[in-house]
């Protein structure tokens, strides 16, 4: 079982602050999941392939489609700062080279 200056130290490279009731209360929720990962190491995984998941997802999500706007005046008038035929939009790099 951890003691509490080891839940201390993995509190510290965390960057966790707790107090000494979670240090206790810690102490013993880590060791059991320690313990878990004992009993895991225990098995059999030489024909297991790896796998990212538990059972298997495919994505649900719709295709992209291309569609051309037909009004484009009418999108560039909402725009709230158009500069001619593009939208001005604030800049999100820094161009100063040093």
């Amino acid at each position: 079982m951890l003691d509490r200056q080891q839940v201390q130290k993995i509190a510290h490279l965390a960057r966790l602050e707790i107090t000494p009731t979670e240090e206790e209360q810690f102490a013993g929720q880590l060791s059991d999941i320690l313990d878990y990962f004992e009993q895991l190491s225990e098995l059999d995984t030489e024909n297991v392939p790896p796998t990212t998941r538990a059972i298997e997802l495919s994505n649900i999500t719709r295709g992209d489609t291309f569609e051309l706007y037909g009004d484009r005046s009418a999108l560039l008038e909402q725009a709230p700062n158009p500069e001619g035929d593009f939208f001005r939009v604030p800049q999100i790099l820094n161009t100063d080279e040093e």
